[in-house]
């Protein structure tokens, strides 16, 4: 079975920071950007070294990703499939404004996401099986390629949903994984029977 290495990069702090911005384009702080400088340093410092740069396309990640692809010189491809999940109407909206106006819409969202989701927004179900139909083209890439080990630069949404696959625990304790900005995440990617899988790594 080949085991595939994804290090998984969250964006740094952006303008919006304060919201639930979904699929809103918004950029990078400064403070973002060192954010994410600072905690790949770290990781080239240790001599870790990859293969390819996969990012999504949002630009909070992508102009962070095509930098350092350049730098490295290393391949960039973008995944659309790995954008943060869609808040439909609670796009751009601060989560203070949202328990204001709907605080009990919005506790069953962060208790129970498996059954509540953003008015007019994408439910878990759709948001997962996006995001598993990414990774398994990214799993196709890179065997393609033979790339063994991948930097993906993606959404806080994305890798806690991909820590609690790889953990195994059931999907509505989502909103409990560790995903903070500017962090790295490590786990492997493997396959069986034509489905893709996930499991935690320690980070090297």
């Amino acid at each position: 079975m080949i085991k595939l290495h994804l290090d998984l990069l969250r964006h740094g702090e952006t303008t919006l920071s304060h919201t639930l911005r979904g699929h809103l384009d918004d950029v990078l702080t400064e403070h973002g950007w060192l954010q994410m400088q600072s905690t790949i340093q770290q990781h080239l410092d240790a001599q870790l070294q990859w293969d390819v740069i996969i990012s999504s396309p949002l630009q909070r990640c992508q102009k962070f990703a095509a930098v350092l692809a350049e730098q490295l010189e290393l391949p960039l491809l973008l995944n659309a499939e790995i954008k943060e999940m869609y808040f439909g109407d609670w796009e751009g909206i601060a989560t203070q404004t949202i328990y204001e106006t709907a605080p009990e819409l919005l506790a069953n969202f962060w208790q129970f996401p498996t059954q509540y989701h953003a008015p007019n927004g994408e439910s878990l179900h759709q948001f997962q099986q996006r995001v598993m139909h990414g990774f398994t083209e990214i799993y196709v890439q890179m065997q393609q390629h033979n790339w063994n080990r991948a930097l993906i630069v993606t959404h806080g949404g994305v890798i806690k949903l991909l820590t609690c696959l790889a953990r195994q625990q059931k999907l509505d304790d989502l909103l409990t994984m560790p995903a903070e900005l500017g962090k790295l995440y490590a786990l492997k990617l493997t396959q069986v029977e034509n489905q893709i899988h996930f499991s935690e790594k320690t980070a090297t």
